[in-house]
This record gives structure tokens, sequence and C-alpha cells, in this order.
């Protein structure tokens, strides 16, 4: 039967038998289907990636208010449209470590305070101009410019100068910062010609593809870069579909529409994973779905306030109900195990009549609205009832106003004071603090500003004593777990799917949900 089994296996892979097909004759030989199935995809990833076709894409959180400039980037859609044509400097390796981009080495002075990148050599867009020093240091610049919006401006704060020297990019920091290598491959620092300044949204950069096709919020298409110089983009064509609704989102992939989704929905993960020619793939890690008060307006400008609400979630309940399992409680702070410096806090649990004592104290009886929508995370509006709920037994007056998905992340998110969102976290303490937390951050969506934590923050990049460090990173988890407008109720699993059409994922890949967002690039049509 083995022999048999062989070459079955063989004409799948030669094109000369379907999938479903190589089943059925399993099947005949008495091999489960689960069995055949897996064993079939073994075989197709044993043989390595095959070139061409086109892989469909399914993902939730596009609008047609977003833009090609990665600078304005804010959701899953922007990303991986930014993952088909652009790099940065560095990238996140599988296994958590930092590796060169579009740069193709580099090394700091034995402080961490200047650090050289080697542009990689021979380098180009993809409109044919050669890749150059001086585009980097223009990149930066351009993401730290006066009236900049950028998604990166937390994190290159601390940059005293960039500068072009041939081949290398000489970048001087305020502070020393072992982690620069990690700051500057920010999804936002997508290298761009002149650093974007003449044409931000022109989407040309070092990527393995070239958009073709492009309507905001709907629909994107890609097509293979020939001047490519990296490993990455098996498929010819790339379509990306904007399907913020879970249901047709699933509905599209178990179709056949799409070959691959993001998102799926935590309540039916479980019947998805059992339909035929589909896989569910679980990745655990930093994201974190939140709830987000702007400490600068009333009433959360009162920490009493803040605490009440913070008392009044049931964490565990959320975990249960809108997680189903996949996830883990938070502990309103951005940072879990999954960071290398973590340090556990006390587990603040809900209490009612500590969220009536401190809401009583704050002076404030009236109504607090808490807007949302399925588009800033999946079972946001159910999560934001349950809250209702757990605040009605401290007598907090939460009204839920919920908005429409289209143009949530423009209209909604870091604008409105009170509203539920995500965060995809990043790769280490640092990035994630000076993304979201540091006072000057443009993406500081709880408009959190201490100077206590901005002080640690900065002194914590210069100290290269691992233990001093994580005492540090400790201290600002505790300010912020105590005074800062962040309620976070749960650390969330990525579930994402894909059809046996296509081949290639990889388990426990770091980073964002998708395999980091490179899933569409490291695939391949089987």
């Amino acid at each position: 039967m083995n022999n048999h089994m062989d070459y079955l296996k063989q004409r799948v892979l030669a094109g000369l038998m379907s999938r479903r097909e190589f089943i059925g004759r399993a099947g005949a030989l008495g091999v489960s289907a689960a069995f055949a199935n897996t064993m079939l995809s073994h075989a197709v990833h044993a043989a390595g990636p095959k070139k061409g076709g086109t892989i469909r894409m399914g993902f939730q959180g596009g609008s047609t208010t977003d833009s090609l400039d990665p600078a304005l980037a804010t959701n899953q859609v922007a990303l991986m449209v930014i993952r088909m044509w652009g790099e940065g400097l560095t990238e996140l390796g599988d296994d958590g470590s930092i590796r060169g981009k579009v740069a193709e080495s580099f090394s700091s002075s034995p402080d961490a305070r200047v650090w050289t990148f080697r542009v990689r050599q021979g380098l180009t867009f993809s409109n044919g101009q050669p890749v150059t020093a001086e585009d980097v240091v223009a990149t930066i610049d351009r993401h730290a410019g006066e009236d900049t919006k950028s998604g990166a401006l937390g994190i290159i704060r601390g940059i005293k100068s960039a500068k072009a020297d041939g081949r290398d990019v000489i970048i001087e920091l305020e502070t020393p910062n072992a982690d620069l290598p990690y700051l500057i491959g920010d999804y936002h620092l997508a290298i761009q010609p002149n650093g974007g300044k003449d044409a931000p949204d022109a989407a040309i950069g070092t990527g393995p593809y070239i958009l073709k096709e492009v309507e905001m919020g709907v629909r994107f298409v890609a097509e293979k870069n020939p001047n490519y110089w990296g490993d990455l983009g098996h498929a010819q064509t790339l379509e990306l579909l904007v399907i913020n609704d879970n249901t047709a989102r699933v509905a599209a992939l178990q179709s056949g529409q799409v070959d691959m989704i993001d998102r799926v929905p935590p309540r039916t993960a479980g019947l998805v994973a059992r339909a035929p020619n589909i896989n569910v793939h679980k990745t655990s890690g930093p994201g974190h779905y939140v709830f987000i008060m702007h400490c600068d307006t009333a009433p959360f400008d009162n920490n009493d306030v803040r605490l009440a609400l913070k008392y009044g979630i049931n964490r565990q309940e959320m975990v249960d109900k809108i997680l189903f399992g996949y996830g883990s409680v938070g502990n309103d702070t951005p940072i879990n195990a999954s960071y290398p410096m973590y340090s556990e806090l006390p587990q603040r649990e809900y209490d009612p009549e500590k969220a009536a004592f401190h809401m009583k104290k704050s002076g404030y009886d009236g109504p607090i609205v808490l807007r949302t929508s399925d588009n800033s995370f999946p079972g946001a509006p159910d999560a934001s009832a349950l809250f209702q709920q757990s605040c009605a037994g401290a007598g907090i007056n939460l009204e839920v106003k919920r908005e429409p998905n289209d143009g949530y992340w423009s209209e909604v998110w870091n604008k409105q004071p009170f509203c539920t969102s995500y965060w995809g976290g990043r790769p280490v303490q640092d990035q994630m603090y000076s993304t979201a937390y540091l006072s000057s951050a443009d993406w500081n969506d709880t408009r959190f500003k201490s100077e206590q934590f901005d002080q640690l923050l900065i002194a914590a990049r210069a100290e290269l004593d691992q233990g001093k460090r994580k005492q540090m990173y400790a201290d600002m988890g505790t300010i912020l777990h105590n005074e800062g407008g962040l309620i976070c109720p749960m650390f969330n699993d990525f579930i994402d799917a894909s059809s046996d059409r296509l081949a290639g994922w990889v388990e426990g890949v770091n980073g964002f949900a998708l395999m980091n967002s490179y899933a569409p690039l490291r695939m391949w049509v089987a």
C-alpha cells in the first residue's frame, strides 16, 4: 500500500491528479481522509515552492479612507499591501531574531549609540531606480518631519542624525539603544525613492510585487516584480479583497472565492477547521484587543474614572465568551510573556465594589460613551456589551455606540475619546512602548503622557545591563497598569485559515497575523 500511496502522491505533485481524487483513492485503500490530507500536505511542502498562479486573499480592516502612504498604515490590509511592494532596512526572523533586508548588514559602536547599516549591493526599486543610502536617510527624515503623521514617529524620535556615506547609513542616537535594528524594521519605514518625499503614495519599493490595480477598501491586484532581488513571492499574481464582514469572509474561503483569510472568528474556528480542504492556523503572541481612553479628555482625564472602568471589566468572561479559549487574560498593559523581558504584575480582577468606589471618588456620575465596530476586533460589539453589563454591576452607566466599519480607523480610532481597538504587538518592549505610549508618539492612542514613564523608556534604551533594563520595563508596566488609559482585557491568538490549494505555511512565526503578514509572499499554489 505504501508504494501505491507514494505513486498517488507523485501524480498529485505532477499535476495529474486533484487533491480530492487523491483523498478518494486513499479512502479506497483504507486510509482516513484526515491522514491522507496530512500526508499529502507534508509531501507538497517537502517538494518545495512552485512558481506561478494566483493567490487570492480575503482580509479584514481595509476602508475607502486608507492611503498607500506607508506612514499612514493603520490596519491589516494596509500592512499586507506594504508587504507586497515595500521592504525596510531589517526584518524579523521566524525565531524572533532580527536580520537585514534592504540593509545587507548592520553593526554598532560598543555603547550602541552609533549604528551603521550597509545598503544591499545592486538593489533597485520597482521602477528600476537604484536604491541608495540617501534614499534611506530621506525615508528616516520624512517620517521624523515636523508635520509627519507617521506611525513610526515614536520610534525614530530618538535619532539625533542620519547620514549617508557611500553604501552606509550612519545613525547617531540621542541615547544608546541596543534594540535599534528591531525598531528600524517597523513596517511604516518602507524604503522609498527619496524617502517618499516626492510621491509618498506611489507604492514604489524593493518588494516582490508591483501594484497594478488599486481600489481602496475594496480590491488590490499585484503582479510579480521581475527584478525582485529576494526569495519571496512564488505566485505570479496576488489579489486582495477587503471583506470586513466575518461571515462573508469565512464563506469566501469555503466557497473557493479566496484561498486565505485572516481573523477567523473564535466562535466558529473549530467548525471552520472541520470543513474539507481548509486549514486553520493558530498563533499565540503579543496581539491584544483593547478599550482605549484618552487621558486628556473628560471624564477620562480623571484617573479614578479610568480605575473604575478597569475594575468594572470582567477579563476572564471576555476570554471565555469572545475568544473561546483562543487567547489569555490581559492586565492593562500591552506586554505579555511573549516579550523577552516580561515581568508579571499582580492580576487585576473584576471588582464592582472597587469600581463603584473609584467612580464615586471621581465625582463623575454621567454616562460614558464607548464606540465600537466589528472592524476594530472580532467580536468587539459583543465584548462591549459584556463590558456594559459588568459596569452595570458597579452602577456605572456605559453606553455603547456602534460605528460603521468603513472609516473606523480614520474617524473613530485615535480621534474619539473611548473606543475599541487592537494592537498586533511588536517584537520588543521598546518598540511597543515607543509606538503607543511615549508622550510624543503620534500613535499614542490613549493620550497618556507621563514624564516618569518617558524618562524610564529613554533610560532603558541606554541600559546595557539586562537585569536593570528588565526592572525598568517592569516599572513602566506598573505605571501603565495604575495610571494609563489602556484597558487590556485579553491577548488574542491570531486565527488565520488557508485552503489546501496553497502550501508552505510555517507554524509559530513571530509578529503579526498571517506569518507576520508574509504568508501570501511565502506560500505557493500547490
